[in-house]
């Protein structure tokens, strides 16, 4: 009998757990979730919308198949533009794939060393960044370096910093978050210290090198390094729930149609855009596929190997509490399974 009554006592504990669980998930996302799945895909943009999305951009790329491209919702909600394909997005932190092939590049032809530290390249911050001569350029590209994330600073997205040492002022004199290659932690100050490594050694600004080593051999002429580059009316309108005002003029970096990235990422997968060598360095420091926020902005860059599949999303709605972001990667699996069905 007493074994009985604990394993009633277990089994209402773990009902009790679940149904607090689900109390704490919105509504919305549980919605979602559990929504029949559409046979279309433009019946799953049509339900982001539903879900509250302001627009999306898909882009599939299915093997030898001519590329698909879909919309719904928004370019400019304001002013009654609806979604376009061809709109160009920021990117956000997808942007660290291209800075990862150019690392590679550069590591290839010997101007960089994987091996070298922080204080080899950038001595200055000797003194300022806990273990200096311990992180490598390997750890800063792989998140191993345990430098804290400038962009966790509270805060940081009312009023974000415009130049690197605006940036780099914020962690500068921290302690670690943990020992050089002892842990793994996603941080933007790595990358942010790889691009003004690639500045210093290139002589010029790495975007340049970018744009002569991965955009002109692919043919990627709708990939820019910031909005002074292109017209603003290109700019698919980014939105921040509680936010009034549309986020587009705001400077984020790397702007790119879904199309540009998704020949980028088919070229990063299948090896196109490497020599040998270069392949085989860039396989052991990165990965080959990248999401990325920025308020207003979410950006999704995918490859399915097994169906020889890339699919790129664009989300142009974002939330303090990103709801959002877990909403669009449920719509993403639900996006996967409707290509892999059909």
């Amino acid at each position: 009998m007493r074994k009985k009554r604990i394993k009633r006592i277990i089994r209402l504990a773990l009902l009790l757990g679940t149904a607090i669980s689900l109390f704490f998930v919105p509504w919305l996302l549980v919605k979602a979730w559990i929504l029949p799945i559409p046979n279309t895909v433009q019946e799953q943009l049509d339900q982001a919308i539903d879900h509250g999305f302001d627009g999306v951009i898909l882009y599939v790329d299915l093997g030898d198949e001519p590329s698909h491209y879909y919309t719904a919702g928004w370019h400019d909600k304001n002013s009654n533009i609806a979604a376009k394909p061809d709109a160009l997005f920021k990117i956000a932190s997808i942007s660290k794939l291209y800075d990862a092939v150019a690392v590679t590049k550069l590591v290839n032809d010997g101007p960089l060393s994987l091996d070298k530290t922080l204080a080899d390249y950038l001595p200055e911050l000797m003194g300022r960044i806990e273990n200096a001569k311990k992180i490598t350029l390997r750890m800063l590209i792989q998140h191993r370096s345990g430098i804290p994330n400038f962009t966790d600073t509270p805060n940081f997205w009312a009023a974000p910093t415009q130049t690197y040492k605006e940036s780099l002022a914020l962690i500068l004199d921290k302690a670690a978050n943990f020992e050089p290659d002892e842990d793994y932690e996603y941080c933007n100050t790595n990358y942010l210290l790889i691009n003004q490594i690639m500045d210093n050694e290139l002589g010029y600004n790495n975007f340049q090198f970018i744009q002569e080593e991965i955009l002109l051999p692919l043919k990627l002429n709708n990939t820019f390094g910031s909005l002074d580059e292109v017209n603003m009316e290109d700019v698919m309108s980014g939105y921040h729930v509680g936010h009034p005002f549309d986020l587009k003029t705001e400077e984020n970096g790397m702007l790119a149609t879904a199309e540009d990235v998704g020949i980028f990422l088919r070229a990063l997968n299948d090896g196109t855009l490497f020599e040998p060598e270069e392949r085989e360095i860039y396989s052991s420091i990165y990965e080959y596929e990248h999401s990325g926020w920025v308020p207003g902005y979410q950006s999704f860059a995918q490859y399915y190997e097994d169906i020889d599949c890339v699919v790129v999303a664009f989300y142009n709605t974002t939330d303090p509490d990103l709801y959002m972001w877990n909403l669009a990667e449920i719509i993403n699996r639900r996006i996967e399974k409707i290509l892999r069905k059909n």
